[in-house]
């Protein structure tokens, strides 16, 4: 197993983040277990991506072992140029991509859950769309953060969209540090 320090980097090549990269954006279904592999390869091409990996302990052989995961798996977010997700697809780790229609939302999707996991949060896979009222976090680290509410109780559950794979990573945050996003419906309503 790989050392944390030894994992490829979330986003590529270095940047302050999803919101610099330049070019388009293609969702790549990568073949099984080869999101990493995948990183490293465009690391070496210089082609923009960005793969949100969450730190998490694992037992065996009698041992804690801290792994770096990715967080949607066999999903990994491409940017570039069409020449560049052609570079990619030669590596024989891709499946097939996804064509973003619609660039803006997706990459403030992807900001979100950069900024999550920046922020430290404690992200756990949800594997669905999520039904509830879309909030936002006021303050904090994560201050800016839009997600949809699907618990609320001292601690909310937020969950945090990639609406194109139909799947997000949700987040626990305490429910006085959100506000809803749409007016139409008072706070209690979620």
């Amino acid at each position: 197993m790989l050392k944390p320090a030894d994992n490829p980097p979330m986003l590529s090549p270095p940047a302050e983040s999803v919101l610099s990269l330049e070019g388009r954006w293609w969702v790549a279904h990568t073949r099984a277990r080869n999101e990493k592999a995948l990183a490293w390869d465009l690391v070496r091409e210089s082609i923009g991506y960005f793969l949100p990996m969450k730190d998490r302990v694992r037992h065996s052989g009698g041992r804690k072992r801290r792994v770096m995961l990715p967080l949607f798996t066999s999903y990994f977010f491409l940017c570039g140029t069409p020449e560049d997700r052609y570079r990619a697809m030669t590596t024989n780790r891709i499946s097939h991509t996804i064509t973003v229609a619609d660039q803006e939302r997706f990459v403030r999707e992807l900001a979100f859950l950069e900024q999550a996991l920046q922020g430290q949060a404690k992200l756990d896979f949800y594997p669905q769309v999520a039904l509830g009222q879309t909030c936002r976090v006021t303050a904090g680290p994560f201050k800016g953060i839009e997600g949809v509410v699907v618990r609320r109780s001292p601690r909310a559950r937020v969950v945090l969209q990639v609406g194109l794979i139909g799947q997000g990573a949700a987040m626990e945050i305490d429910a006085d540090l959100l506000e809803p996003t749409d007016p139409m419906f008072p706070e209690g309503a979620g």
